[in-house]
């Protein structure tokens, strides 16, 4: 009996967590923002892969429709969101500009921060509508 294939209403969401989870890799080595602390070397390094971990985590799950993903889903990009806003609003623009090379307006920062809450947000929103699309019950990925 062959395997059944996941629901195509999975596969943006899918794509979302495997873009996710590159871009966790490659912030691998660079400077890493978290909680209004921009961290480097060792410390930078550590929280990349500790995100990275739990990027690939996530995409598994979705990919084995675990239950748990879903709520482990929402609860990260609640996070991520959360530390977004602290970031801006503890770390100064010039930090920012510095970790850019370039130039950095605050009110460029201000709309992205908030264009990429909107989107994660209809996210959320579009993971919840699918939820039941996720029946594995297993708390195992393997």
């Amino acid at each position: 009996m062959p395997a059944e294939r996941p629901p195509f209403a999975l596969l943006p969401l899918a794509v979302v967590a495997g873009f996710s989870l590159l871009m966790a890799f490659s912030n691998y080595g660079a400077p890493f923002p978290f909680l209004g602390v921009i961290y480097e070397g060792g410390a930078a390094k550590s929280l990349a892969f500790m995100d990275s971990l739990l990027s690939l985590y996530l995409l598994i799950g979705v990919l084995k429709r675990q239950q748990l993903t879903v709520w482990l889903l929402m609860a990260y990009n609640l996070f991520d969101i959360c530390n977004a806003w602290i970031n801006l609003a503890i770390i100064p623009i010039e930090e920012y500009a510095k970790l850019a090379a370039v130039a950095v307006s605050e009110d460029d920062l201000r709309f992205n921060t908030l264009f990429a809450t909107v989107i994660v947000v209809l996210l959320n929103l579009y993971l919840f509508r699918i939820r039941r699309q996720f029946d594995n019950r297993s708390p195992y990925l393997f």
